[in-house]
């Protein structure tokens, strides 16, 4: 039987996660369910996304993935089922949730509408898809019902996709969106190793981390050094550095840099050398 990897917004406060467990397995007794997150900050797509894209090479190579960050929940926005290259599948809402960890572990073969009311519940709620159309879809699929009997079929190129922000790189200056936000208030930032060499920041380097271009009057700044882990700088002391996924982060060694900074995703990250 096929194991169910589920993401969504719902944090584990309220009963919307354990809600959706239960009617999954419902449908299939004993369905194997893995929670890779419920901690997506309320809403936001983009995180979700890459989220999902950075984990997608570790998931069973026979999961079911399901991901619900929904702010379209309700409207004329699809619920739909990807078949990718390898044998995962993938379901959420068409909202360029899905398609960055879909792709990143081979192309889209199929997509289909998940509109055939035998794989939903009845009546399905305007709110909590999740519930009524996602995870049944998911179950039904785990317990043998075909990927083509979901519902008809999706030109994946007309499939929701969804922009990552690219940095601006030059000599001396990297600008970067935050993108995430982890529970040690690390800023998961929307830029690369690649972009570091580019602006020339080395390791052991210091920079100045501002939420604003270091040529505006008045920008606060605060130093941080280019390193490879929290060791590399003090207690208290900001550090620049290449995170698990791959993406540059900005952490506070012993604290929390988005609490230090304040800072949340979608605010700008501007790294120069000191003096610029």
């Amino acid at each position: 039987m096929r194991p169910v990897v589920f993401l969504t917004d719902f944090g584990l406060a309220d009963a919307f996660v354990g809600t959706c467990h239960a009617v999954m397995r419902r449908i299939v007794p004993g369905l194997e369910i893995v929670d890779l997150s419920h901690g997506i900050a309320a809403q936001n797509v983009l995180q979700g996304a890459l989220a999902l894209h950075d984990a997608a090479p570790f998931l069973p190579a026979d999961a079911i993935v399901v991901a619900v960050v929904d702010p379209g929940v309700g409207s004329s926005r699809r619920a739909i089922a990807v078949r990718g290259g390898d044998r995962r599948f993938w379901i959420g809402p068409d909202n360029g949730l899905l398609l960055l960890a879909a792709e990143r572990v081979g192309p889209i073969f199929e997509a289909r509408e998940l509109a055939d009311p035998r794989w939903r519940l009845d009546p399905v709620s305007a709110t909590f898809h999740g519930r009524d159309i996602f995870a049944p879809a998911a179950a039904h699929l785990a317990s043998g019902v075909s990927f083509s009997e979901l519902g008809p079929t999706i030109d994946p190129s007309l499939l929701g996709r969804i922009e990552v922000p690219a940095p601006v790189v030059a000599p001396g200056s990297l600008e970067a969106q935050v993108v995430a936000v982890d529970r040690f208030g690390n800023l998961q930032l929307a830029a690369g190793r690649d972009d570091l060499s580019v602006a020339g920041f080395v390791p052991g380097a210091a920079v100045e981390v501002s939420s604003a271009h270091p040529d505006d009057e008045d920008v606060a700044v605060t130093p941080a050094t280019v390193g490879r882990t929290f060791a590399d700088v003090g207690p208290g002391a900001l550090l620049v550095h290449e995170d698990a996924s791959g993406r540059l982060a900005v952490a506070l060694s012993g604290g929390s840099a988005a609490a230090e900074l304040a800072y949340a995703p979608g605010h700008t990250v501007t790294l120069f050398r000191p003096g610029a």
